[in-house]
Formats: structure tokens, sequence, C-alpha cells
């Protein structure tokens, strides 16, 4: 670059700028890429999220979190699609599932498995006490197709329901969600997301079979944590991050030690650091995925 301006060729520098700016941005995109080793990482990404301990402030939780996950996807040019939703009693979201659509975003979002803890002033306590409240975040790669997994319809009961949603709007007045048992494992599955109970039964099973594959190959690697991570208790002790807004702010991952003080910004989306550092994490061999 000196040589460069020593001769006053601004053509040039320019050229070497950009070629250099090209090749940075080349070799983040590589570096970036590398961490996803997983045969599903470039999978779109079915994300639930459950309030655990603290009650409305918890629920209120869960829905402060879903933003959180749907300001990063919209950074990373993801979409994101609300599936079903469980209002909670006075405010906020009880539990929620979601599809965040764009490649690797099973890859980026695996690393936000676990439980996930919240210290404030809580807006819905008049005395102005600080709250600790707790929610938890599966997520699981989706599956168009696998057939490695075989549902037998006789295994399956299926109800349907009327759809819900904060304040009722756009929402069909019909029976028209669904809700899917598998009744060999328990698991539960629902949409409400189409306005026709046929199109959420569609969506329902392949949701489930999205399930019973991250079940399968938990079964095949023994490993109760391969996919949808640790069963844990929604708590104290299980976190994997703190999110704290009183005394002070700060956003730590137990796990990799990284912290951010702008919580706000975490909150906008910022989580970035938190996602990288972990998969670097696991892919050198010191993380559990």
């Amino acid at each position: 670059m000196d040589l460069c301006s020593e001769a006053e060729d601004e053509d040039l520098e320019e050229e070497l700028k950009t070629g250099v700016k090209r090749l940075t941005e080349a070799l983040d995109r590589y570096d970036r890429e590398n961490l996803f080793t997983g045969p599903y990482d470039d999978r779109n990404a079915l994300i639930s999220l459950h309030a655990g301990a603290g009650g409305t402030e918890a629920q209120d939780w869960v829905e402060m979190l879903f933003r959180m996950y749907g300001r990063w996807a919209q950074q990373q040019g993801f979409q994101v699609e609300v599936l079903d939703i469980l209002p909670g009693d006075e405010a906020g979201i009880k539990s929620i599932t979601g599809l965040i659509s764009g490649k690797y975003a099973y890859g980026y979002l695996k690393a936000e498995r676990g439980v996930h803890r919240l210290v404030r002033i809580s807006p819905f306590d008049a005395s102005g006490r600080r709250h600790t409240s707790f929610a938890s975040v599966d997520v699981i790669p989706e599956v168009e197709d696998d057939s490695e997994v075989d549902i037998n319809p006789e295994d399956l009961r299926i109800d349907t329901y009327r759809a819900s949603g904060h304040g009722g709007q756009h929402i069909n007045k019909t029976d028209s969600a669904v809700r899917i048992t598998h009744l060999p494992t328990g698991i539960v599955v629902q949409c409400q997301s189409e306005r026709s109970q046929l199109a959420n039964r569609l969506r329902a099973m392949k949701i489930l079979r999205s399930r019973l594959s991250a079940l399968k190959r938990q079964e095949q690697e023994a490993k109760l944590n391969q996919l949808r991570g640790e069963q844990r208790e929604i708590a104290w002790g299980s976190q994997i991050r703190s999110y704290i807004f009183e005394p002070y702010t700060l956003v730590k991952d137990h796990r990799t030690g990284v912290e951010i003080g702008n919580v706000q910004a975490v909150m906008d989306g910022a989580i970035g650091p938190f996602i990288e550092s972990y998969l670097r994490r696991y892919r050198d061999g010191q993380g559990k995925n």
C-alpha cells in the first residue's frame, strides 16, 4: 500500500484494497463454514422454547428470547415462522415452536440448546424486587423426508383444537389446529400456523418426523445430549447462559466464558459471539453437542 501511495497510483491502491477486503471476507466465510461438521448442520432449524421456574416472569422471558432469536435470524437473512404458540396466563408465552429457515440455521442454533437464565427487576412485581427466571431452548434440524424413520399411522393419536394467540388476531375460529401424539415414544407435536386443518396436519407430521429422526440419532450414538441436549430441570444450576439486567448489565455464557456487557444489544440479536465461540470449542473437541 505504501509503494502505491508513493507512486501516486490511486487506481492500483484501490484495487489492492478491494482485493484484500474480498480475500478477508472469503477467509472469514470459510472459517465460519468450517465450523459446520455435522451431517444436518446445513438444514433449517426447529426451535422450541418453554417457560421454566418463574411464573409470569418466566413466560415473559420466553417471549423476550424468541424475539431475540427472531432478530438474529433476520440479521442473517433467515426466515422465521411461528408454528405453535401457547400464550401465558397474564403475559408472555408459556411455550412456542418456530421454524427458522436458511442455510446452516441448525448449524448455528444448535449452540443455543439449553437453559437460559434471566435476572432483572420484574415489571410484574409491584414491590420492584429482583427476580430470577428460566426458560429452556431446544433445537433440532428440520427433516424433509427421512427414510430411516418409519411412522405407523396406528401409533398416532391426532386431535384438533381451536388455535390460540395474542389478542386472537388472525386466528381461525374453527378447530384447525392439530396435535399429534406418537404413542410409542410419547412425543407430542402441535401446529396452528396454517388456516386449514389439513395444512396444519402436514406441518405437524413434518415436525414429528424431525423429532423422531433426532431421537433415532440419539439412540444410535448412545448420547442423550447429542441432538436435543441433556434433559435438565429448567431451573437454577442447569443454565448455559445468564442474562443480567440488574444490578448491572451482563450476558455470560457459562460453557465458554464469553461475556458481553451490552445486554440490550444481545436481546436485539447480537448473539453471534456466543454461537461462534461455542461452535469453535465444539469443533476443537472441548465441548459437547
